[in-house]
């Protein structure tokens, strides 16, 4: 495909970006400590971590994990925790001393756990002791050799640390009762790091960064190998791309989304890291009145989120009243940001939703609305610098502009495969591009639109119906809070369309529901079915499981 999207690129944005800017996260890591070491890098409950303490407490870490713990360069450290100061302490410190991050969702099951610490062959986690319960089920199943444990308030001052984890273990009841007798406590572990020599490894831009597992919505869990090299491309891609409306040493993002999934890790926490800002961690943004209540008392320059986390903000009491005169970039992504939320988002806040494509496997950004766009239009923008994108058919032709397709990527932020799984990696990646199993078109200016995912597909009567769609047309309702679409079996028409919904306002019938989506819909497009809920089903990070509710209804 001639890479049309080349001239809608805003007159700042170059077309390509150098992938060996960084040869490691290490490297940028130093480099904005440097440059950036009083400012701060994380905020959390109230407590800064500066650039500079982040880079002696990082420093300890990985002393410790290559002094104490003897781990090696390469070993795999499995980090268990929401969004604290910890997290990026321990994060640094696995990858300043060589070692591998195999990002773990604090929410799993044992099983799920089980599988993750066996697969990625992790000999070390660092979990908060809220979630210990769950690794006591099956560390001894597990390679896991050294279990660090840290609790909620570890790294606030002292008269507040003792405070808060006095709450959450006492007060709340948030710990479930543990017995992991060989575990060592964080704190511990970073006092006797800072008496330990660290050696700084020959990380080369080749090695792995992260096993990063998918999240399994469209089947089992695999790990994602990327490579620093992948991570340092996707930062210089994204910085080449909406860089131009941020300042060096001056923004603070948001960050709801948790930084064990690749989006925030990515978007937040690395990218803001690079241009020198501060990452603002929300620990729990399902407690909504207290999210607006931090974004209430600090100022803010950026946010990313999911349509969900965007949707339930605006839905929140006193998010009208927050102050959103220093905000220039929104980021949506994870999901398709539905049109209800964006016009909503940019009316309220004065800032349009820049929607994003991407996935675990592109480290995860692919594709952005260039950030010159003045509203809502459905796409997902154009290709990053240096990302190609083509939509195949059946047979792995180019389809003509225009026309549906299998949208495929290529780039340098493309992963290196799955983790010991030879086959399912040639089954995605074929000549260096990575077929992504989601339906796009591409229009004359070179903006794609996902239609969908090939599973996700509804089949009425032999017409193709796109779950995006429907859902898109529920949610402009301004009755409907959430909606799902997925596809029911049926014996006249092979399938129809059942929608799930969540309402805003109990009064809605399905009566009314329905006359809205003939207004809107073709007639085999229109659900045939309609099922109020009180919640529907979702990830870590609230995208919508159609997969869970597929599988529900076969049941």
């Amino acid at each position: 495909m001639e890479k049309l999207w080349l001239g809608s690129y805003p007159k700042d944005v170059p077309e390509a970006i150098n992938p060996e800017q960084f040869n490691s996260l290490v490297s940028l890591l130093e480099e904005s400590v440097a440059k950036f070491g009083d400012r701060a890098a994380f905020v959390n409950m109230g407590q800064s971590l500066t650039y500079r303490r982040l880079d002696e407490l990082s420093r300890a870490f990985a002393a410790y994990l290559q002094q104490d713990l003897g781990l090696k360069q390469g070993d795999r450290v499995a980090l268990m925790m929401p969004n604290l100061l910890q997290y990026p302490v321990a994060l640094f410190g696995v990858l300043r001393a060589g070692m591998v991050v195999v990002n773990v969702n604090p929410l799993y099951t044992a099983r799920e756990l089980k599988h993750q610490l066996n697969d990625s062959g992790a000999e070390a986690i660092v979990i908060v002791s809220n979630f210990a319960h769950t690794l006591e089920q099956v560390v001894d199943d597990t390679p896991v050799k050294h279990v660090i444990l840290t609790s909620l308030g570890d790294q606030l001052s002292l008269p507040k640390r003792t405070l808060v984890n006095f709450v959450v273990k006492h007060i709340k009841k948030m710990v479930p009762k543990y017995h992991l007798p060989h575990a060592r406590s964080m704190r511990s572990a970073l006092a006797k790091g800072r008496h330990l020599q660290y050696v700084r490894p020959k990380v080369q831009s080749q090695d792995l960064a992260f096993l990063q597992y998918t999240g399994g919505t469209t089947g089992v869990a695999k790990g994602a190998m990327l490579t620093h090299r992948n991570l340092v491309a996707n930062l210089e891609q994204l910085c080449g791309f909406i860089g131009p409306l941020l300042n060096e040493g001056e923004e603070t993002v948001v960050t709801a989304l948790p930084l064990y999934h690749i989006f925030a890790l990515t978007a937040n926490c690395l990218l803001f890291m690079k241009l020198g800002g501060t990452n603002l961690l929300i620990t729990n943004p399902r407690d909504m009145p207290q999210f607006v209540k931090t974004l209430n008392s600090q100022p803010f320059t950026a946010i990313t989120g999911v349509n969900t986390l965007f949707n339930g903000l605006l839905n929140t009491d006193g998010f009208d009243q927050v102050d959103f005169s220093g905000l220039k970039v929104s980021l949506g992504g994870g999901m398709a940001v539905q049109r209800a939320v964006a016009e909503r988002w940019q009316a309220l806040t004065g800032t349009r939703l820049l929607e994003g494509y991407g996935l675990t496997e592109c480290s995860p950004v692919a594709s952005v609305a260039p950030y010159t766009a003045t509203g809502y239009d459905g796409t997902i923008g154009l290709p990053l610098p240096s990302t190609d994108i083509r939509l195949v058919d059946e047979e792995g032709m180019e389809v003509p502009l225009g026309e549906r397709g299998e949208l495929q990527v290529r780039g340098p932020q493309v992963m290196k495969g799955y983790w010991q799984r030879p086959e399912a990696s040639a089954e995605v990646l074929k000549d260096d591009w990575l077929a992504t199993g989601d339906i796009a078109v591409c229009d004359e200016r070179g903006y794609f639109t996902i239609v969908d995912r090939k599973k996700d597909m509804i089949l009425v009567s032999g017409f193709n119906v796109f779950p995006n769609e429907i859902e898109d047309v529920v949610a402009m309702h301004d009755k409907v809070e959430e909606v799902a679409a997925v596809g029911v079996p049926n014996d006249v028409s092979g399938e129809v369309v059942k929608i799930f919904v969540v309402r805003k306002d109990s009064r809605l019938s399905e009566d009314a529901l329905m006359d809205h989506c003939r207004k809107h819909l073709t007639g085999y497009k229109v659900p045939k079915l309609i099922e109020f809920r009180d919640e529907l089903p979702k990830t870590n990070v609230g995208k919508i499981l159609r997969r869970a509710l597929r599988e529900e209804q076969a049941a």
